[in-house]
């Protein structure tokens, strides 16, 4: 889930400034002690901003600092995630750390994935398998009654505490299950996407929240046995919530993480899932399809468009979009790992698809001023709308 981000002006108001100053000051700090004081004016000077909604104050300093191209950048959004979906709430004299923890999954059909509230029966096992597999003793939890979609969660980091916050306080009153302020906007169907299951969790200060911090052997083995359990329980629930689907379960964590694993293995998903549709759609074998790779962005490479065609055609029937996170570029390192396009194109091959072309350059990220959706490259490198045949099967269904 690519967190969105508004463009702001260029010119910083006094807070602005300060988040600069501050991020800058914990980049070039030379010791943990001053690591702290910088980090505890941070912790101070953003959650006021996330209280008060000022997500242009944050979002001006981050493009500043972005601009600059120095470390501090990294500093400020991981204090600003890291401020959004944790915090500290006092209940009876007894102060708690609180974290906003999500379980995604990621799922590929021919049909419309499904979305919306879940049973009392559901809830009660998905909560029963989180005590059981995810998290330590002892923890509150307060779920979300409902499979959410991207669309319906937080799409700024003010957003984000504001279901950190309700949820948290709902934890340690009442627990259970609550609602969590959310948008209805409608999810457009998709062949491959994600789902949440979301949560707050509370414990005492300083106690364990996961199940892998009590561990008494490898931590890191820990989570991978926590996350085969998990699977395995809720494999059968989630087959009955998610009718036609192919789907995959990860491991519930910390809100913004557990976000970027998921956008990440929705990619490689999503062109399964194209190329599946395809078959069935405008009666093209993968051998008989043609995909066409291109860099998008404004002054870099910020995401790859991958476009089908038939091998024989121009036309664009569908196209996925492969967005690039962290440090990922197209660059081969010193070790001479796959680029980006390898890994797209080993994808491809796998699934059966013979031809694929890369354009050069960088092509600028458009999107139809109707519609919203992203355009994609035909096989000239022209940026075009993507859309099936007349005679064409239509697009996702629901599964009956």
């Amino acid at each position: 889930m690519a967190r969105f981000r508004a463009r702001s002006g260029s010119k910083l108001n006094r807070d602005a400034q300060r988040l600069v100053s501050l991020a800058t000051g914990l980049d070039r700090s030379g010791s943990r002690v001053e690591d702290r004081f910088w980090e505890d004016q941070l912790g101070a000077a953003i959650p006021k901003l996330l209280k008060s909604g000022q997500d242009d104050t944050l979002e001006a300093a981050l493009d500043h600092l972005s601009e600059l191209g120095t470390g501090a950048y990294e500093v400020l959004i991981e204090q600003a995630e890291t401020l959004s979906e944790s915090t500290q709430i006092e209940r009876d004299g007894q102060l708690h750390d609180v974290l906003l923890v999500v379980a995604p999954l990621v799922a590929f059909t021919r049909y419309v994935i499904p979305q919306g509230p879940l049973s009392a029966d559901v809830l009660a096992t998905l909560t029963a398998h989180l005590h059981g597999h995810i998290l330590a003793d002892n923890v509150n939890l307060s779920l979300v009654p409902a499979l959410v979609s991207v669309d319906q969660m937080p799409r700024t980091f003010s957003e984000t505490w504001a279901w950190l916050s309700r949820l948290g306080q709902h934890s340690l009153t009442q627990g259970s299950t609550a609602q969590a302020p959310h948008s209805d906007a409608e999810t457009a169907p998709m062949l491959a996407d994600t789902r949440y299951m979301v949560a707050a969790v509370s414990v005492p200060v300083g106690a364990p929240v996961f199940r892998w911090q009590t561990a008494t052997g490898d931590p890191v083995q820990a989570r991978e046995q926590a996350l085969a359990d998990w699977t395995t329980q809720l494999q059968p629930t989630f087959a009955s919530l998610l009718p036609g689907c192919g789907f995959e379960l990860l491991l519930p964590d910390a809100y913004y993480l557990s976000n970027r694993e998921a956008d990440r293995r929705l990619r490689p998903l999503s062109l399964t899932a194209a190329v599946n549709w395809l078959q069935s759609s405008v009666s093209l074998e993968p051998s008989d399809l043609r995909a066409v790779i291109g860099g998008c962005g404004e002054t870099r490479i910020d995401e790859y468009r991958i476009s089908f065609t038939a091998r024989d055609g121009k036309d664009v029937f569908y196209g996925c979009v492969w967005p690039l996170y962290g440090r990922e570029d197209d660059a081969v390192d010193a070790e001479d790992r796959p680029t980006v396009v390898d890994e797209i194109a080993a994808q491809l091959k796998a699934l059966g698809v013979a031809e694929i072309r890369q354009i050069p350059g960088l092509l600028p990220a458009e999107f139809c001023e109707d519609c919203g959706t992203p355009y994609f490259p035909n096989p000239v490198g022209e940026m075009v709308h993507a859309g099936l045949p007349e005679d064409a099967s239509e697009g996702p269904a629901h599964f009956h």
